[in-house]
């Protein structure tokens, strides 16, 4: 079992965060960190700060050497597809090829109401979903990508320069809808992931994960199955939950920091999850 953290850019601060991500570039335990792409705090105060994710994403590239970074996950509502290609490729770039594609459909209301961004109703908005992720791909891994879907036309459409990666940066589907979102997931996905769940309910749906799998015939194992796991009960219940979730086939649990973690909780942390690798 491999791990990751994710931080919160919710109620804190730029030198906060970045402290957080530079520490765990020095651990070789955590293979990744990621964010979230939203732009109000969701918890406590939703007039309080809350930083936006790809800015932030490049700034960590240049502040970090090893680790992976990654977004979890971006919103597809907020950015046009070729947009955010164009980001991804770039934020590829500036980390030297460390960049993990985090991509979901989007369901904030509050955000979008605030900023006159449309949110479709949940059919439309994963028809939507799954032409960006073609979009996104075809963008990052062809030299011209032509499309002609009901909601993403592209024409001879570049994507310069190309990501490090190749053939794009893995892309991570997040996300636990059994009809939709395990579909396109099984159809693009490197990484599946999912949070606030338990172990029986990530059994299932990794198991409905598998049946897309075989109906497109693909292997399960190409596709990291990963699930979120909070640290706000304390070390210890962090790392017992991250070890039933292992003993359940997670290939990457990715810890959820309290909110304004102080870095020295990371070496504290990698201990206790060491035997679990």
């Amino acid at each position: 079992m491999r791990f990751a953290i994710k931080t919160r850019p919710e109620h804190t601060t730029w030198e906060q965060l970045r402290d957080v991500w530079v520490a765990a570039d020095e651990i070789s335990l955590f293979e990744s960190a990621w964010n979230w792409d939203h732009f109000y705090p969701l918890t406590g105060d939703h007039t309080g700060p809350n930083l936006e994710a790809w800015t932030m994403l490049g700034a960590l590239a240049q502040a970090t050497r090893r680790i992976r970074l990654g977004c979890q996950v971006t919103g597809m509502i907020y950015r046009h597809p070729a947009v955010l290609a164009n980001m991804a490729a770039t934020v590829d770039v500036i980390s030297g090829g460390r960049l993990e594609l985090g991509l979901g459909a989007g369901w904030n209301q509050e955000e979008c109401d605030a900023y006159g961004i449309a949110l479709p109703p949940l059919r439309e908005r994963f028809d939507r979903f799954d032409e960006g992720v073609e979009a996104i791909v075809g963008l990052l891994s062809q030299p011209v990508t032509t499309l002609t879907g009901r909601y993403v036309q592209l024409t001879e459409a570049r994507c310069e320069p190309k990501p490090v990666q190749q053939p794009h940066p893995p892309v991570t589907i997040g996300g636990r809808g059994r009809t939709r979102t395990l579909r396109t997931a099984a159809r693009w996905a490197q990484q599946w992931n999912t949070l606030n769940v338990d172990v029986e309910t990530w059994l299932s749906l990794r198991g409905t994960l598998a049946e897309h799998c075989s109906a497109l015939g693909r292997d399960i194992g190409e596709i990291t199955c990963s699930v979120n796991v909070r640290m706000d009960e304390g070390i210890a219940q962090a790392a017992e939950t991250a070890s039933a979730f292992g003993e359940a086939g997670a290939d990457l649990v990715i810890v959820n920091l309290p909110l304004r973690a102080d870095p020295g909780v990371l070496a504290p942390l990698a201990e206790a999850l060491a035997p679990l690798t």
